[in-house]
This record gives structure tokens, sequence and C-alpha cells, in this order.
């Protein structure tokens, strides 16, 4: 997440297509078409927080954010939350799925990489 200028490269392959920064803000290309612009509005590595805001489009208002919490009772495990408040409520299925795929992709990233530190072959 702390690379945020990467999401389709290191986050989401797949999901994200193409990702370019601007200042203060990163232009996302999704798989379905979609193009946003998303603004970067904090990113706190001590709270492993990643808040960013959506402008343009057919969203009136989107703000998100993505944290990181540690597993208490599994060492080296941990929980993600993404939240993404936003206007119109009809979008809100469609941007649901998005939310759901883009966890799938990050979740295949992730045991990816986790698979390849370890020498061990990828899940099948």
């Amino acid at each position: 997440m702390r690379d945020v200028g990467a999401l389709h490269t290191r986050l989401v392959p797949g999901f994200v297509t193409d990702c370019r920064l601007e200042d203060g803000a990163r232009v996302v290309t999704f798989a379905n078409g979609v193009v946003a612009r998303e603004l970067i509005v904090d990113l706190d590595d001590t709270a492993r927080r990643l808040v960013w805001s959506a402008v343009g489009g057919r969203l009136t208002h989107h703000n998100a954010s993505v944290q990181v919490f540690d597993e208490a009772d599994d060492e080296g495990a941990c929980r993600l939350v993404w939240i993404a408040d936003l206007l119109p409520h009809a979008m809100a299925p469609a941007i649901a799925e998005m939310i759901e795929q883009g966890l799938q992709a990050m979740k295949a990233a992730l045991e990816s990489a986790e698979s390849s530190r370890h020498n061990e072959p990828p899940p099948v």
C-alpha cells in the first residue's frame, strides 16, 4: 500500500492495469476500463493507513481508506480494513463489487509474494 504509484504492479495487478502519479494524486486505470483520479489525502506509516478521494466521474463524493492491523493471535498475520464512503448511494453496489475484486487481487498478490519469499511453489 505504501507504494501508491505501483498498484498495478505490486498490490493489485490485474485489477488495476495502470497507475501514474501526479502532484498529490494518482490516475488509476482499472481492468473494467474505468479511469479515476484519486487525491492522496493521507499516508500514515505509523498507523499503516492510506486515505484517498476519487474526484470527477459519476461519483459526487468519494472518500476511502485502507488500514492494516496486526492479528494478535496469529504472529505474522494481519487484517486489512477498506472503508469507502460515496454518493450517490445508487453507485454503492458497483463500488462494492470493485472493492471485492480489489481485495481478491490483493490477496493473490500478497500470497504470491509470500510464497516467493519462502521459495515455495505458488498455491494451486
